[in-house]
């Protein structure tokens, strides 16, 4: 914990990660993690409380494509040579990516996975599952590969203030930087702004 002291007096700042999700099963699960991280000593409980308390900026998507990179590495091909069995685990959206032909045979566990990403997993004698169905199977998290996507992603620029507003610096979603695109800014109010 800090203490800010460029106010008056010693102000202790406390940021704590509150959850703010409206979704009932986001919320369970999140109850559920919290019990597992306090009860068992495993850090793997933790490490998911502390990403499913993330917003939904921080929470990034994983594609197929990224999923099978990871599938054919070869410390996780080594393991299933032994025997184990491995799950993927992501506190994200799973999504389809259509450069990929051949999607591998692959268990996995993420918070929501598009139609066709779920799809094609299945096809491919994959499973998908829940984060309340691996809480079951592995509490621990033995055998389970927690993965992420990138926050450094090109949707990021697009958000925040309008793009043309002062003081903004969001990216505007444009053809081209011609004479006709996006040029009438702080003309009028459907413009961006009026000045």
């Amino acid at each position: 914990m800090a203490i800010d002291l460029t106010k008056c007096g010693r102000v202790k700042l406390r940021k704590f990660r509150k959850l703010r999700a409206k979704n009932v099963y986001h919320r369970l699960l999140v109850k559920l993690y919290k019990f597992l991280a306090r009860r068992t000593t495993s850090k793997f409980n933790k490490c998911v409380l502390k990403r499913l308390l993330n917003s939904r900026v921080n929470r990034t998507p994983v594609s197929l494509s990224k999923l099978s990179k990871y599938v054919q590495r070869k410390s996780v091909q080594d393991q299933v040579a032994k025997g184990d069995d491995i799950i993927f685990a992501i506190v994200g959206t799973v999504t389809n990516d259509t450069r990929i032909i051949d999607v591998p045979e692959m268990k996995v566990c993420a918070l929501k996975f598009t139609e066709k990403a779920r799809e094609r997993i299945v096809a491919a004698k994959g499973k998908c599952i829940t984060f309340d169905q691996l809480a079951i199977n592995r509490p621990k998290g033995e055998n389970v590969v927690l993965l992420r996507g990138t926050r450094d992603r090109e949707a990021k620029k697009h958000f925040g203030k309008a793009p043309g507003l002062p003081d903004s610096n969001t990216k505007p979603y444009v053809r081209s930087k011609g004479r006709k695109f996006e040029r009438a800014r702080g003309r009028r109010r459907s413009r961006g702004y009026k000045a």
